[in-house]
């Protein structure tokens, strides 16, 4: 690793920027996982249904609280952006071994991402499960809601 040198004026600050970054590639540059695209896109449809199915199995559906769509699409997207972090952060890949890949190690590589990535699913259907993910405090909402229930609204 050579430090590179400018006189100061003599290369855009941008190219030195650039530069000096690079001089340092080996320790502070990273290859990160990113889910994206059609992946993406199931990830997200597997939540929002996964969810669905969860009030569904409580005897939920969206006739009983105004707000449940919502409810729904954002712990979703939450739920999507749980595993997309943490397939972020758990698969970083340093620039020397992002360089040295080639041949097989790319299939222990696929199934230590597809390992996580089945784990983190999991991790966050329990959280939503568990109620700290907003399970039973959706439940106790939509029951005081229901025109049936003790103190609840009135038609």
């Amino acid at each position: 690793m050579t430090k590179r040198r400018y006189r100061s004026g003599s290369v855009p600050r941008s190219t030195e920027l650039a530069s000096a970054i690079l001089d340092n590639a080996e320790r502070d540059v990273v290859f990160m996982l990113r889910i994206r695209g059609q992946s993406l896109d199931l990830l997200s449809r597997h939540f929002r249904e996964f969810i669905e199915r969860s009030l569904e199995s409580n005897g939920v559906g969206y006739g009983d609280h105004p707000l449940l769509r919502l409810f729904v699409e954002t712990h979703g997207r939450e739920l999507t952006d749980f595993v997309v972090s943490g397939m972020a952060l758990s698969h970083q890949t340093d620039l020397k071994v992002f360089e040295q890949f080639g041949g097989d190690s790319t299939h222990l590589l696929r199934a230590d991402v597809w390992d996580s990535l089945r784990g983190y699913i999991e991790s966050a259907e329990q959280h939503f499960l568990s109620g700290l993910g907003g399970l039973h405090d959706i439940l106790a909402e939509i029951d005081a809601h229901r025109p049936d229930a003790a103190g609840g609204v009135d038609d």
